[in-house]
């Protein structure tokens, strides 16, 4: 009965399992044992188990020499293990079905490696019990490597190994991406600097001008939120906005002008070079063509500005003695007058006021009073954008502490103008036109008081020529009342009302008797923006005070690696070949091995800026920590402190120190 259960068609066994027969023994030959449904075995099938046991190779999953496995998928509803099977068509059974009904709605199968090495899928037999639909999808693996089946030991070695050598920087090699007509990746971090040198340091070879800014500045950009130990290189030096202008400075400093048609020499100065950046030449603030040039003083080899007022002849010889006084004001926000003298060096009679020279400097007509050539329409104003009002609130209180300063000392500026102020550095300000006119108009006798009301005045136009882009004074009522109206838009009330005080000739008391103004009152109406300005200053003192007690730590690092220099590998001392390679000095080499020629497990150069500086300082400190130096043939190990390896260096350096006097 068993046998022709087995061997019945797929019909007749739904039939069997839709109308069981009554429980007897025969039927227990055709029924599934619950052992091996729960337990996978029956200890009673050879002995007392009445019920069906299915050959191993069913229960392993495998075909039975091709009889099809019907009875042994189909288990008791009383069964803990009982799993129903999705309806049958076209009068097949589920069991004999190979593909589960959930895998229609499954993505389309692409495969990412090479067709011939995937295995066939299985087409072994499971029991329904342990059959459910998982898709099974591939591991992602960066970069386009497979793990895992149908990769051989070798070919998972190489894979892992390839991600564990990720490179960033060399993604289009590693993704698979080519592109031929793409240029090579450079990566800024490798320790190979060569590809780096050639792409960006194209004049790394030969003398560039002007400065390679670049070759100073960190490549990549800055990283925050860093613990101690992860410091980067850049923050060992000066930030690169103030390390590049400051270089530009010294440059402009040094630059000469070769084949020059100017003098040689104008009394004790020499190395003359035009600062003028226009051609326009205007007589109506001195009188005369005026010409400004960069000197060099052979008295104290120190730079200055001349300034040059074309064809003026002396007539009182006490006119040129009037620019004195101006010798003596020490003002943070006046150029500072040095001397003033006559000369025929350019072939006319011409007069030379010495003053400070402040390199890399605009004057505040280049930077707020600007017309374009290179628009559709020339000489129409440049649109530029409004000062913003903290900066020009700092440019009004700068002003008003210079105009403090030349007034208690008796003076009166007489120039104020655009084209006579300086921008040196941000936001910083300097009065360059003063005790010109003392000289040129020395026989107008001008009543100070009417001098210093005149700089008042001459202050408030100043202030709407900067806020407006306009130069004024001008001969229409209407610039000067457009140039308000932009100031009551953009500025806040208080703004206007000062340029209303400056450009107010008198004050009218209760009495109304009138009377003059003074500096000092403009200055106790904008005590709370002197307060604001004070507190920037102050603040931009810190941030230049942290930033030298930086370079202080590279300049001392610099004085330590010099003493290294004069004592590693001297040729010669005292008629001794080895004077370096003896004594403490043999232990100062293996150090300098030790901080400069390291090399990693592969052997390539370490370049680890953080390792030479951390030892260094060590070495500076005269730190107890001790560090093992070996010999380039590895046959000496030492373990010294940087206690001892600093003595020795003093040392060394003193014996040198000695032997140079002599």
């Amino acid at each position: 009965m068993a046998t022709s259960s087995l061997g019945s068609s797929p019909g007749d066994a739904r039939r069997e399992a839709v109308s069981p027969r009554p429980k007897g023994r025969e039927n227990a030959r055709n029924t599934l044992c619950r052992n091996i449904g729960i337990y996978g075995h029956c200890r009673f099938q050879d002995d007392t188990c009445l019920y069906y046991h299915p050959p191993d190779q069913l229960k392993s999953g495998k075909p039975n020499s091709g009889q099809p496995y019907t009875n042994s998928a189909r288990l008791n509803v009383d069964s803990p293990s009982f799993k129903p099977l999705q309806p049958t068509s076209n009068g097949l059974s589920a069991a004999r079905s190979t593909i589960s009904p959930k895998s229609a709605n499954a993505a389309p199968f692409t495969p990412k490696t090479n067709p011939a090495t995937l295995q066939p899928p299985s087409s072994t037999f499971s029991a329904p019990a342990q059959q459910s639909w998982q898709p099974h999808y591939q591991d992602f693996v960066p970069g386009g490597y497979e793990t895992g089946q149908g990769m051989s030991h070798t070919d998972q070695h190489n894979a892992t190994n390839m991600i564990n050598t990720y490179d960033a920087f060399a993604l289009g090699s590693n993704m698979g991406i080519s592109n031929p007509q793409a240029q090579p990746t450079i990566n800024p971090y490798a320790q190979d600097q060569t590809a780096l040198a050639n792409a960006y340091y194209q004049t790394a070879h030969t003398f560039a001008q002007p400065a390679q800014y670049h070759n100073y500045a960190p490549l990549g950009p800055h990283r925050d939120n860093l613990l101690q130990y992860q410091r980067t290189a850049h923050d060992l030096f000066i930030p690169d906005k103030l390390r590049e202008d400051l270089q530009k400075k010294a440059e402009a400093s040094w630059q000469t002008l070769p084949n020059s048609t100017l003098p040689a020499t104008v009394d004790h100065y020499h190395s003359l070079v035009p600062l003028d950046t226009t051609n326009i030449r205007s007589t109506t603030i001195f009188g005369y063509v005026t010409w400004t040039y960069k000197a060099m003083s052979s008295k104290d080899a120190k730079w200055y500005t001349l300034r040059r007022l074309e064809g003026y002849k002396l007539t009182n010889e006490k006119a040129i003695q009037s620019h004195r006084p101006w010798k003596r004001i020490d003002n943070g926000n006046i150029v500072t007058v040095h001397e003033a003298f006559t000369t025929r060096d350019f072939g006319d009679s011409s007069l030379i006021v010495v003053t400070g020279y402040h390199p890399n400097s605009k004057t505040m007509s280049e930077t707020y009073i600007t017309t374009s050539t290179t628009q559709r329409f020339p000489g129409r104003q440049a649109a530029l954008q409004p000062i913003p009002e903290p900066v020009l609130w700092s440019y009004i209180v700068q002003f008003a502490c210079a105009l403090k300063t030349i007034h208690m000392h008796g003076l009166a500026v007489r120039a104020l103008y655009p084209s006579k102020v300086l921008i040196t550095s941000k936001n910083r300000i300097r009065i360059n036109g003063h005790a010109i006119l003392d000289i040129v108009k020395y026989d107008a006798a001008v009543p100070l008081e009417d001098q210093q009301q005149e700089d008042l005045i001459q202050f408030g136009y100043l202030i709407l020529s900067i806020t407006s882009n306009t130069q004024l004074p001008s001969n229409s009522p209407a610039s000067i009342q457009k140039a308000f109206d932009h100031i009551s838009r953009v500025y806040a009330p208080k703004v206007k009302d000062v340029v209303d005080w400056l450009l107010n000739p008198q004050l009218t008391d209760g009495a109304g008797t009138s009377s003059g103004k003074s500096i000092d009152g403009l200055l106790g109406y904008i005590s709370a923006e002197m307060a604001n300005t004070l507190d920037s200053q102050l603040h931009a003192s810190d941030i230049l005070t942290s930033t030298l007690m930086g370079e202080l730590e590279n300049g001392r690092l610099v004085r330590l690696m010099a003493k290294l220099g004069l004592i590693n590998e001297r040729p010669e001392y005292e008629h001794n070949n080895r004077w370096s390679e003896t004594g403490e000095r043999y232990q100062l080499g293996l150090f300098r091995d030790y901080v400069f020629h390291a090399v990693d497990e592969q052997g390539k150069p370490v370049t680890d800026l953080g390792h030479i500086v951390t030892c260094l300082n060590k070495l500076d400190a005269g730190s107890a920590e001790t560090v093992q130096l070996v010999s380039r043939d590895e046959q000496n190990v030492f373990v010294v402190s940087y206690k001892d390896l600093k003595k020795g260096i003093e040392a060394s350096f003193n014996e040198l120190s000695r032997g140079r006097g002599r």
